[in-house]
């Protein structure tokens, strides 16, 4: 592989750069919150909200144990659960537990898949209205999605951790289910597309594309690409199209040490193979490169290069290279308005911008790290960011995750990045 076109630079660190200062510093319940978190305005009053979970873990299945949901001022707006001991604070992979409107009421329900059952509580209250049977070990995530035409995301898909997709209604009726599609692992978070046009959401399951009513559409051409033991660690829609054959998906593979951009119809547009790509951020990074680019991270794994973060364009030309101290779960922001997005390196609490130079680090206040190395001279480690608006002005804010606490950042350019539709993050995926 050849040197990328506009920079290959390592983080020198915070010092002697501008540090941002938060917008809110929340306290995380010690007894029932974790490092898991999803934001929105779950009551309707115009502010958003932290929901805050964690999970039980046991030989790589979990489900969700506990769940607290802070107001912005710190305070804690109700719980849900067993606390304590019974789950992880810390972070380590996705926590089944996410924000929607599934009733179509026009209010935020927080749904979890707890061991045997998905639960849907008022996202206001914490009430419990309903719990609906799952199969067992079918608590490794939730993504909702429109499989029947109406309009909205008014289905949900749960899974286990490699094996097998469940598509249920919302009465919890089961649609359909895939062992393995395509005799490949599943994806840690299966995609919803509608890639043929028709109102009904495909799904990228892994290697393969399921339809609406869980056929196979197609399956990536193997040609020694796979080892049989690997899976998609990420999928996202690089660009969309009118027809299967004009979109692109661009897609990680843990395992199988690649990154892909395919097509619609599962045909291979370009490809890179060897380091271990994770996740993906799709926006514009790179001023005179035209169409979307990718911000991706790159895991160290058996002498690969890795702790950084690589850069493409749409067509597959590679455009810089970040080496940082952990470069995982990174988001991408227009933080100064200008058009284009900075990098968000939460575990470095680092800005960087189109030549990988920082240009901020977010202060963040107690020294912990929760993955034990050292931590930076100015403040906590952070775990992960989400975007979203958190203050009512239409333009995406931030929240870096911590051990004790969620801080938030707000936007500073009033044409920054617009945020998704009502206030806060939505979902919350990590492809872990």
């Amino acid at each position: 592989m050849s040197a990328p076109r506009f920079f290959a630079t390592a983080d020198p660190g915070p010092a002697g750069l501008p540090l941002i200062a938060p917008w809110r510093r929340v306290p995380l319940d010690p007894d029932y919150a974790g490092s898991w978190l999803v934001t929105g305005d779950l009551d309707g009053d115009g502010r958003a909200e932290i929901v805050s979970a964690r999970n039980v873990n046991m030989g790589d299945v979990h489900h969700t144990s506990a769940v607290a949901v802070h107001d912005l001022d710190g305070s804690v707006r109700w719980r849900w659960g067993q606390p304590g001991s019974l789950g992880r604070p810390g972070f380590h992979h996705d926590v089944a537990c996410q924000i929607h409107d599934w009733d179509d009421d026009g209010q935020l329900e927080v749904i979890i898949c707890t061991e045997g059952f998905l639960v849907e509580l008022d996202g206001a209250t914490g009430a419990e209205k309903r719990r609906l049977p799952i199969p067992p070990g079918a608590t490794d995530c939730l993504v909702f999605l429109d499989l029947s035409g109406q309009g909205r995301a008014g289905d949900v898909l749960v899974k286990d951790r490699y094996d097998t997709i469940w598509a249920m209604d919302r009465d919890g009726r089961v649609r359909w289910q895939v062992h393995r599609p395509g005799d490949y692992l599943t994806a840690h978070q299966p995609l919803p597309v509608d890639v043929d046009g028709d109102g009904r959401d495909e799904v990228v399951a892994g290697y393969a594309l399921l339809g609406p009513d869980g056929d196979t559409r197609w399956v990536l051409a193997n040609e020694g690409r796979f080892t049989g033991k690997g899976h998609l660690d990420c999928a996202r829609a690089l660009v969309p199209g009118d027809r299967p054959a004009d979109w692109r998906l661009a897609l990680t593979c843990c395992g199988d040490g690649r990154l892909m951009v395919v097509d619609g119809l599962g045909q291979v547009c370009w490809e890179y193979a060897g380091p271990h790509y994770e996740s993906i951020d799709i926006g514009r990074i790179h001023p005179g490169v035209a169409g979307p680019q990718l911000a991706v991270d790159v895991v160290p794994h058996t002498g690969q290069p890795g702790n950084e973060i690589w850069t493409y364009s749409a067509t597959g030309e590679w455009l810089g290279r970040l080496a940082v101290g952990y470069g995982r779960f990174h988001t991408l922001v227009d933080w100064d308005g200008d058009g284009l997005d900075e990098i968000v390196v939460p575990h470095a609490r680092g800005l960087f911008d189109h030549q990988g130079r920082r240009l901020a680090t977010f202060a963040m206040e107690s020294q912990v790290d929760l993955y034990g190395g050292a931590p930076y001279e100015q403040g906590e480690v952070g775990n992960t960011v989400l975007r979203g608006d958190l203050d009512g002005d239409g333009v995406a804010d931030l929240v870096l995750t911590a051990p004790a606490a969620a801080y938030v950042f707000t936007n500073p350019s009033p044409a920054g990045t617009t945020a998704p539709a009502g206030q806060g993050s939505g979902v919350n995926f990590t492809f872990y």
